[in-house]
């Protein structure tokens, strides 16, 4: 028989599935996975049931609903003050994980250097590596995530074709700071690379900090590309309705790869979709609080029992230390105790990591949940950590 494709049949069961398997077997409250437990705004799912029936239901254009493709300029315009054609600067896709796939086909060669800040999103080294890209790493450690400016510099060369910044960034819950935006764009404007920027957490901030987008930074604006997520921002994962946003002259060679990849998106969930992005601010105002007091509650719960737990900014996950704790010598022992004896799920922080000697004593928690939940996990824990005492 031949072989299947390498890199796709190396890959081992992503830790996500892997801890909700292991949560499901012992019957955990699963703060592994990043998706919320309840559905967004009632109305928007109405919207969506009524639009399914009424119809129609055959193809929308490749790009996207009209509808939705003008949302997507207005709230560039209402959130980053940034004016967008929406004929020829947006596209509606299948997910943000498709837009992924879809930028890096549309603008890397085989051979194109792909610089990657650790640590990155399970998709995205597969992803690089399957166009024919050759990554380049550039870490960020706990417990302050600071951008290695030095590093970043000397992961660029001649062959550098592409950085990929996640911002807010999964499963740190940093923010990149405008001086820490220029410094990227800087380098890539001197390495002439092309900038994706994945920011499904854009509307998920926390303190009253703003998110500014790369396209928001002058410098980048002809040479980057923005992904949205309405899943993310509406807490309505399983919808995978994405965006991207970016130059023109970078959403043709994208669209050509979006339209063999999926070609489109429901209808029903785009209308949706624009009609979230119309709501007002009152929305996003409620769910950046709601979210902000279930972190604040699962960090005071963490930290009463002598985790160490580090800042969060933006997104649904809190990472704690737990090497003062004495409960193993390392994240996935200590994950996989932590299911099987506490009937709590999470994920290792190394998961997270490609290169050699990742960070080790930090768990990711997925806060996003129903207090009670997230109570109930505490419990848990508190009464695992209390009988090894």
């Amino acid at each position: 028989m031949p072989t299947t494709n390498t890199i796709y049949s190396a890959i081992p069961t992503t830790i996500f599935e892997v801890m909700s398997r292991l949560a499901q077997a012992h019957d955990a409250v699963n703060l592994g996975q990043g998706f919320p437990d309840v559905d967004g705004p009632l109305e928007l799912r109405e919207f969506a049931a009524e639009a399914l029936i009424r119809g129609p239901n055959q193809y929308p254009p490749m790009l996207g609903l009209p509808a939705l493709r003008q949302a997507v300029a207005k709230s560039y315009a209402r959130f980053q003050g940034l004016e967008i054609d929406w004929q020829s600067e947006t596209i509606i896709t299948s997910g943000a994980t498709e837009a992924l796939s879809d930028c890096i086909n549309g603008l890397i060669e085989p051979g194109d250097e792909v610089v990657l800040l650790e640590p990155l999103y399970d998709c995205y080294a597969p992803l690089v590596e399957r166009a024919g890209g050759i990554i380049r790493l550039v870490r960020l450690e706990p417990p302050d995530w600071e951008l290695p400016l030095q590093a970043l510099s000397r992961a660029f060369s001649g062959n550098t074709k592409l950085l990929l910044l996640n911002n807010p960034m999964n499963p740190a819950g940093k923010m990149f700071s405008r001086a820490e935006l220029d410094a990227i764009v800087s380098l890539c404007q001197t390495h002439d690379a092309f900038i994706i920027a994945d920011e499904v957490y854009e509307h998920l901030t926390f303190d009253d900090r703003r998110h500014i987008s790369i396209l928001a930074v002058p410098q980048a604006r002809e040479r980057s590309v923005a992904i949205a997520s309405a899943g993310k921002t509406f807490s309505m994962t399983g919808w995978k309705v994405g965006s991207i946003t970016g130059a023109a002259h970078l959403i043709e060679p994208i669209a050509k790869a979006h339209q063999f990849t999926t070609f489109t998106t429901p209808p029903h969930l785009q209308l949706a979709v624009a009609k979230g992005l119309d709501l007002p601010d009152s929305y996003f105002a409620g769910i950046k609080a709601d979210l902000a007091a279930k972190r604040d509650r699962m960090a005071a719960g963490l930290s009463e029992l002598k985790f160490k737990v580090g800042a969060c900014q933006a997104a649904y996950f809190l990472n704690a230390d737990f090497s003062a704790l004495n409960i193993a010598e390392n994240d996935v022992d200590a994950c996989q105790a932590m299911v099987r004896d506490a009937g709590v799920a999470a994920v290792p922080v190394s998961a997270f990591y490609r290169g050699s000697n990742p960070p080790l004593s930090f768990v990711r928690f997925c806060f996003c949940k129903q207090d009670a939940v997230l109570d109930e996990a505490l419990e848990r824990l508190a009464g695992w950590l209390n009988g090894a005492a």
